[in-house]
């Protein structure tokens, strides 16, 4: 067995996530391409809705100003 099948095979007896599995059975049956697109769209923008979410958090949690932001971003080291 070579590395890209024993990749495979390790994959393969992977169990799937729990978004896996929903993803799954919600594809049982086939969906336009207009369609498909949009969901994918909406995945994304949960995500992202998500992502801001968490930093909107962080902000007020740590009190951070406008200068801090200018600070972190414009820091060599990040």
């Amino acid at each position: 067995m070579n590395i890209k099948e024993a990749d495979m095979s390790s994959a393969l007896k992977t169990p799937f996530t729990n978004i896996q599995q929903e993803l799954l059975q919600l594809y049982t049956r086939e969906v336009s391409e207009e369609d498909l697109k949009n969901i994918k769209e909406l995945i994304g923008k949960y995500f992202a809705q998500r992502l801001t979410n968490l930093a909107d958090d962080a902000w007020d949690n740590n009190g951070w100003t406008q200068q801090d932001m200018e600070d972190i971003l414009n820091d060599p080291n990040q």
